[in-house]
């Protein structure tokens, strides 16, 4: 075996090179960072839109939805009349009025149709302005959710988007969707990440009902009697407002050493 194969074969490492798996920490520390970040973003945008969060998808069209037209907080905002206008922009963190509220019901693999307050569905007439007076979804009642880039136009039946003409009435009459045509869909429905934990059956009541709870579910009971820690409950709430109550509870029935799991 010649001398040269006994050399270790391996990366060239200059001076002053960091090596590698510090850089894989960093980029996994900015990509938890980034994740935040953005979740803090939606969670403001929703704040400031009244609870109203913004659909991404089309199966998150559901149930009660509200129109944004552009960046600013101003929903489409149906009339008696059977048209439908621009609503006044709201304060930040105030939601929708009720006449700008609209319920989103299936029409389609990728469409969908829109009730007004007044019970009318939403469609296009053969100006192109978009009415509320039909009582069943038809042809013209069908909107499409066009994605692009993260933003989001509707395409009616006459294959123009919606949007808004010099008057601020609600029209489609766009071919092509621009920035006038660029709209939000937002929702109230509580999703499967907003919808609360449920309270574990021990966990409900005030402090010393908890206590008193675990203790008799961990307790052995050899002479029959509760043997509950007689010290003050606020180590307990502060445990609980900082997420470890549980710590704190079995640390205070191992001072009684009455319990299974405390030695």
């Amino acid at each position: 075996m010649s001398e040269y194969s006994k050399v270790k074969v391996g990366k060239l490492k200059l001076k002053g090179e960091k090596s590698s798996h510090k850089k894989h920490k960093s980029k996994k520390r900015k990509t938890e960072e980034d994740g935040n970040e953005t979740g803090n973003k939606r969670d403001t945008d929703t704040a400031d839109h009244g609870g109203w969060w913004l659909c991404k998808a089309l199966h998150e069209m559901t149930g009660s939805l509200t129109i944004q037209l552009g960046n600013a907080p101003m929903y489409v905002r149906a009339l008696d009349s059977g048209l439908f206008t621009a609503g006044a922009p709201h304060d930040q963190g105030d939601g929708p009025s009720p006449e700008e509220v609209l319920t989103a019901v299936p029409a389609g693999d990728d469409r969908l149709a829109f009730k007004s307050g007044y019970n009318k569905y939403l469609g296009v007439d053969g100006a192109g302005r978009v009415v509320g007076r039909a009582d069943a979804i038809g042809p013209r009642e069908m909107w499409q959710p066009v994605f692009q880039d993260g933003k989001m136009a509707l395409l009616g039946a006459n294959d123009c988007f919606l949007g808004l003409d010099d008057d601020d009435n609600v029209v489609a009459t766009s071919s092509t969707a621009g920035p006038e045509q660029m709209v939000s869909i937002r929702s109230n429905a509580i999703r499967e990440c907003d919808r609360p934990k449920e309270v574990p059956e021990e966990e409900r009541g005030k402090l010393k009902d908890v206590e008193k709870n675990y203790v008799k579910k961990f307790q052995k009971f050899q002479d029959k009697r509760l043997r509950i820690n007689r010290e003050g409950l606020g180590e307990l709430k502060t445990a609980r407002d900082e997420g470890c109550l549980h710590e704190a509870l079995l640390d205070r029935r191992s001072k009684m050493k009455a319990d299974r799991y405390c030695k």
